[in-house]
């Protein structure tokens, strides 16, 4: 089962993805697979509200670039968070798009229950740089490539999901 939950920046998306997985009767702990780099005080800030708030209900692992190396051989159910900042490391990194893809087609091939968490970003004005226009189109298609695997898609705003799928 693969799961998606999608919305906008504090729109409760990683709160109710967290309370989603834990809901369900899986026999083993999740793993909190955590995609962010600390590049400064703001995002350690941010990190630091989702570990506090995540407590032990999770077995925490780390990996900014190599998602689908770090999920290999996982059996387990694991919540992806983020998805998004995922995408923005490969992209700090200059990995090429169609690698991105690739690699997250992969991720989505394996077998263990999966909920990832995306941040729609195609809502918005077309961005007036380069950079961001990259991420936002990068992103929409790895939304698509994700509600195309995912069994259920959760669309988040205001704290409370709808469902799309």
């Amino acid at each position: 089962m693969k799961t998606l939950f999608i919305g906008g920046i504090k729109s409760g998306k990683s709160r109710l993805a967290e309370a989603y997985i834990l809901e369900q009767e899986y026999p083993d702990k999740p793993y909190y697979l955590a995609t962010t780099e600390f590049f400064d005080d703001e995002i350690q800030a941010r990190v630091t509200i989702h570990q506090l708030r995540r407590k032990d209900f999770f077995i925490t692992r780390e990996e900014p670039v190599k998602l689908f190396d770090a999920l290999e051989k996982c059996r387990r159910p694991v919540l992806i968070e983020c998805v998004s900042m995922w995408l923005n490391n490969l992209l700090y990194y200059q990995i090429s798009e169609a690698d991105i893809l690739q690699e997250l087609e992969a991720v989505l091939q394996l077998p263990c229950p999966m909920v990832l968490v995306h941040n729609e970003v195609g809502l918005g004005v077309i961005a007036d740089n380069l950079l961001a226009r990259q991420f936002v189109d990068l992103s929409g298609k790895a939304a698509q490539l994700m509600a195309q695997y995912c069994d259920e898609v959760f669309f988040c705003s205001a704290g409370l999901k709808l469902r799309m799928k």
